[in-house]
């Protein structure tokens, strides 16, 4: 029993409760409000303390947070039309008393059955209660957007991140200097609404600057904000390809096709360490021991971190 323990420790995930439909007009009109609060603060920002310094010859900054704004908000309008991985629904061929197990970097998972779907989920692959969909390498569900953050569009995700703290730290530093510039003038609109802007600023850069940080890290070690449904045997994490691997992985690595078939594909020819072993009837069966050679038809992986399983 102690070999059978440890040639393949699976990663189970505890059974998911009952999912509800939820309504889905409250958290798009959340989302919509989201956009139009960015309108609207950089239209007070752009009307009143920056048109000041542009008239008084002060053109870099209005023409540095101009370029911030746009990049904030086709990053984030991006986000909110973008696909996260959404697997769509499976084929009821296979029942949920078929055994599949995948080899990871000598990490053995077994996929987990998705009622809703009908199918094994891949590993990092999880239902979105609120989105009543599987998303692949799922990361979290962004109420702010109304997605759900994954595969597709981690990389808008954290573009948006990072857009917002510039654009949020732009801001501050010109209300800031609007307001020292006009310290010899009496207090006027200009420098409320410049107030407004600043507190408001301040008060979204440090939430978000640590959010930014949060995921630099989660990047560099390959982790995931939902990693409560998947925890690694001691301490190991199989999808950790090194730091400069990871960001590549999650930034700049293809995408690969959308499923967009009426059955998912697991099958992907990518890497050679992703080996299947479909059908254990028993799990403890002896056979797990020694787990297959890949071959042409075997499941196989894609390693690595946001941006892979």
């Amino acid at each position: 029993m102690t070999l059978l323990t440890d040639a393949m420790p699976l990663v189970k995930e505890p059974h998911p409760l009952p999912l509800v439909p939820r309504p889905w007009f409250l958290p798009s009109l959340f989302a919509a409000f989201n956009v139009v609060l960015l309108v609207f603060f950089s239209g007070l920002f752009f009307a009143f303390p920056c048109r000041w310094l542009a008239q008084n010859g002060e053109w870099a900054f209005p023409v540095i947070t101009a370029s911030l704004f746009v990049l904030t908000f086709f990053s984030l309008v991006s986000l909110n039309f973008s696909d996260p991985g959404i697997l769509h629904q499976g084929s009821a061929e296979q029942g949920p008393l078929t055994v599949h197990v995948v080899w990871v970097n000598h990490g053995a998972f077994r996929l987990q059955w998705c009622p809703k779907c009908c199918f094994h989920r891949p590993p990092r692959t999880y239902h979105c209660p609120w989105c009543n969909i599987c998303v692949e390498d799922f990361d979290h569900h962004c109420k702010w957007v109304n997605n759900c953050i994954g595969h597709r569009n981690f990389r808008f995700f954290m573009l948006l991140v990072l857009s917002l703290c510039l654009y949020s730290g732009a801001m501050l530093v010109t209300c800031l200097i609007f307001l020292v510039r006009t310290t010899h003038l009496p207090f006027s609109t200009d420098k409320a609404i410049a107030i407004l802007v600043a507190v408001s600023a301040a008060g979204f850069l440090v939430p978000l600057s640590l959010l930014l940080l949060i995921q630099a890290v989660s990047v560099s070690s390959a982790d995931r904000t939902y990693k409560g449904k998947c925890r690694h045997l001691q301490g190991y994490n199989p999808f950790d390809q090194g730091c400069a691997s990871n960001w590549y992985l999650t930034i700049c690595a293809p995408l690969g096709p959308k499923y967009m078939a009426e059955a998912v594909q697991l099958q992907r020819v990518v890497g050679p360490d992703w080996t299947s072993m479909p059908n254990l009837h028993p799990p403890m069966s002896p056979s797990a021991l020694n787990p297959p050679a890949p071959t042409s038809g075997s499941l196989q992986s894609r390693e690595g971190s946001p941006g892979a399983w």
